[in-house]
């Protein structure tokens, strides 16, 4: 375990623990980075966990430059090993965890036939199995002290099947499905859980996903796919609108399950899940891929962009 702060301003190592306790998986860029932030900013105690400590220089910096305490965490979410050990130094710590928010995660881009079925299953690995061994880990504290609270932070690709990404897709539809029964069956033990479904932001992961396979059948679908991407990150909404609507989740009262935000996510989810958006029109835009400005234009009128 390391600590980042300004080691002229704070002692090594703090004995008490002040405020509630957050985990933050995949803090090292983008949106876990920013989430790790902005709660040591309003007086949670941090716990930043990523694969590697030297993938954490950039919020190490940004911590230090303005004083805030974060503890770096080794944990590799999709090792057992590793969250096991890394949720024991944690509790070498603290004897109690608040907040677990499953931020970790890795995108896919391929449509079915170009899946690499052995290599797409680190997909899951992360986005669905690294959720379920942290959710292990923490949660004998959490009903123990009858208290907590678990944020997943799912996508928009959890609610809407998004172009030529059926993988990713599915370990989002997957989290959600996940997320909603522990919802249920948590609530008697006193442990909230809440979705966030970020639609397009600029984070790291989007710049690592906007490469595609090579294949002419499917060229245009990959093309599309990548229009949505453009409109979203002309949007340009920064990770710091989801770890605000972490934040806002953290301190309300309310037992809302989903929390969509960031480009697209309220206006997609919203249009699909009432139905103003049929399965049938969703086909539909489908079937016009191969002409780029019917697409566009269908896909923005559908979803009200």
């Amino acid at each position: 375990m390391c600590q980042w702060k300004n080691p002229t301003s704070f002692p090594q190592r703090p004995k008490l623990i002040v405020g509630k306790t957050c985990i933050v998986t995949g803090a090292n860029s983008g949106i876990g980075r920013s989430t790790a932030i902005t709660l040591a900013k309003n007086d949670y105690t941090v716990f930043a966990t990523m694969r590697s400590l030297e993938r954490g220089e950039k919020l190490k910096g940004i911590a230090q430059e303005l004083n805030l305490v974060i503890k770096a965490v080794e944990l590799d979410v999709s090792n057992t090993d590793s969250v096991n050990q890394g949720i024991n130094e944690i509790l070498d710590q603290t004897d109690q965890i608040d907040v677990l928010i499953n931020n970790a995660g890795v995108g896919s881009n391929a449509v079915i036939e170009d899946v690499d079925i052995e290599s797409d299953k680190s997909v899951f690995e992360t986005n669905f199995w690294g959720v379920v061994r942290c959710i292990q880990a923490v949660l004998p504290t959490m009903r123990q002290q009858k208290s907590g609270h678990i944020i997943q932070v799912s996508s928009i690709a959890g609610r809407v099947g998004l172009p030529a990404q059926p993988i990713y897709s599915a370990s989002k539809w997957a989290l959600e499905g996940l997320s909603e029964n522990l919802a249920h069956d948590l609530s008697s033990f006193g442990v909230r859980v809440s979705i966030i479904e970020p639609g397009v932001t600029r984070t790291a992961i989007l710049g690592k996903n906007n490469t595609v396979p090579q294949n002419d059948d499917f060229e245009n679908i990959y093309a599309r796919m990548l229009d949505m991407y453009m409109q979203g990150i002309e949007a340009n909404i920064r990770p710091e609108a989801v770890s605000e609507t972490i934040l806002q989740c953290l301190e309300s009262s309310s037992h809302q399950l989903r929390w969509p935000v960031a480009w697209g996510a309220e206006t997609m989810v919203n249009a699909r899940h009432d139905g103003s958006v049929s399965d049938e029109e969703w086909v539909e835009i489908g079937s016009l891929v191969n002409n780029r400005e019917e697409w566009v234009r269908s896909f923005r009128q559908a979803f009200n962009l």
